[in-house]
């Protein structure tokens, strides 16, 4: 970054974050970086070079605290790259004095060395220091249990006091194994899975973080199309079964590549039905709340979340029905691998469907595209294999237990129309009493009510205007 655009990253209310072809934004408000570091810590500093200018930033509550600061003040430095001799302006000076005294770093050599830690021209640096603690005076953050993580500190501790954990039916208590995910508590769990369609490696503690393809992960898979009512796109979901274990869950929901909200039970699931059904979808149409660890709670939120609902309940009917497994079986259906294997090049970032015979355990760190059995896919050049397409998307469960249940749902909603429509009448009629109110209108409430096949979308909205 240059120096005015770490003023802006350090400085509340700045974003530079626009959408690109095939990249669009996540971040919205500007302040990510700032509300995130300081939750982890008191205080943070940012080394950043952009091939002219090195440059230092500190946003740090103990130098606010030490100086009884009335504001936020951002103490930068920059230096040239081609020399590391500070670049004078209005605040350098200062700024400079105020990092050497708050911070780790007591001369300005130390400060500089940080730069040699950046491999290449450009890139970005962070320490975050004076790490929250609990109650205890335990940190926050657990360094210790795997030296190749981060974790929550007591998580399962806290899982396990809390009073409100929902438990399932008795038939399905052997089915709850583990309290919460790996997500929940691991950074490189949470990692993995972070990318709908990973395009990038993340390092955690000097170890390569293994990604994964989230909807191609799942076993006994099946694809549904979600049609929005408020937005003229077709959506695709994916259906199918946890591999790894049977009480993780629910649907995961991404939006523009990032997930959002995990595991979020829907429809029989929240009845203890669904026992390892995954679903996975890309809300681009949903509004990410500020944490970006949810959706508003809004219309579409809940539309949306009713429509997932009976879409799973429709592929756990299928799937319990072609195995012809009963509810307390539930368990037998998890199958031991995933239904494909797939590999991401460590050169290219390109993602490889692998023959179903290779496990995915025996590959190599670092897989090339040249290792792929495959002569098609031997090359980085080799464009990744195609998605499906709207048509092929069309589910054929969906419509074969539409079907099945169609009678008895038609009867249910002819009998709550009617009664709907009754209810209607009735307070149409009082209106007209009370108020004057258009006998006209009145009139066509009771034709339609007398004759349902006359009605269209057209006096349908008649009678609710």
């Amino acid at each position: 970054m240059t120096p005015h655009k770490l003023h802006h990253m350090l400085s509340f209310g700045f974003t530079d974050k626009a959408a690109k072809k095939n990249h669009p934004s996540i971040g919205v408000y500007g302040n990510g970086f700032k509300s995130g570091s300081m939750r982890l810590g008191k205080d943070a500093i940012v080394f950043t070079k952009n091939g002219g200018a090195l440059s230092v930033g500190l946003l740090s509550q103990t130098y606010l605290e030490c100086v009884h600061a009335q504001a936020v003040i951002v103490p930068l430095v920059p230096f040239s790259q081609q020399n590391k001799k500070m670049i004078v302006t209005e605040d350098s000076v200062p700024s400079l004095e105020a990092i050497l005294k708050y911070t780790l770093f007591n001369t300005e050599e130390e400060l500089l060395s940080q730069f040699d830690a950046i491999p290449g021209k450009k890139g970005t640096r962070i320490l975050i220091w004076n790490i929250r603690r609990n109650k205890d005076g335990k940190p926050e953050l657990d360094f210790d249990t795997d030296r190749f993580d981060i974790r929550i500190s007591d998580f399962n501790t806290e899982e396990a006091e809390n009073p409100g954990r929902k438990l399932l039916p008795p038939h399905l208590e052997k089915i709850q194994e583990s309290s919460a995910p790996e997500t929940e508590y691991s950074l490189r769990a949470y990692c993995s899975i972070l990318y709908l369609k990973p395009r990038m490696q993340i390092v955690l503690r000097q170890k390569k973080v293994k990604t994964q393809l989230m909807a191609k992960s799942l076993a006994h898979i099946e694809y549904n199309v979600y049609k929005p009512t408020f937005v003229n796109k077709r959506v695709k979901i994916t259906f199918g079964f946890n591999c790894k274990n049977k009480s993780h869950c629910g649907i995961m929901m991404y939006h523009n590549n990032r997930l959002i909200k995990s595991y979020e039970k829907v429809g029989c699931q929240m009845k203890g039905d669904g026992v390892g059904v995954i679903g996975v979808i890309e809300c681009n149409f949903l509004k990410p709340a500020h944490n970006k660890q949810d959706f508003e709670e809004n219309k579409e939120y809940r539309r949306t979340v009713t429509a997932l609902g009976q879409k799973l309940n429709l592929y756990w009917k299928a799937k319990m029905a072609q195995m012809n497994l009963g509810t307390s079986n539930a368990s037998s259906m998890i199958a031991e691998r995933p239904d494909q294997t797939w590999v991401q090049c460590e050169e290219c970032l390109k993602w490889r469907k692998l023959p179903d015979k290779i496990d995915l355990s025996s590959l190599p760190e670092k897989w090339f595209c040249y290792l792929h059995p495959h002569p098609k896919y031997k090359s980085c050049s080799a464009p990744e294999e195609q998605e499906l397409s709207d048509e092929e998307m069309n589910s054929s469960y969906d419509r074969k237990f539409r079907k099945q249940d169609q009678p008895s749902d038609r009867k249910q909603r002819k009998s709550s129309s009617l009664e709907n429509l009754e209810h209607q009448e009735h307070c149409l009629s009082d209106m007209a009493a009370q108020d004057g109110f258009s006998r006209q209108l009145w009139m066509l409430q009771r034709m339609i009510r007398c004759h349902p096949l006359l009605q269209s979308p057209l006096l349908l909205r008649m009678t609710v205007s």
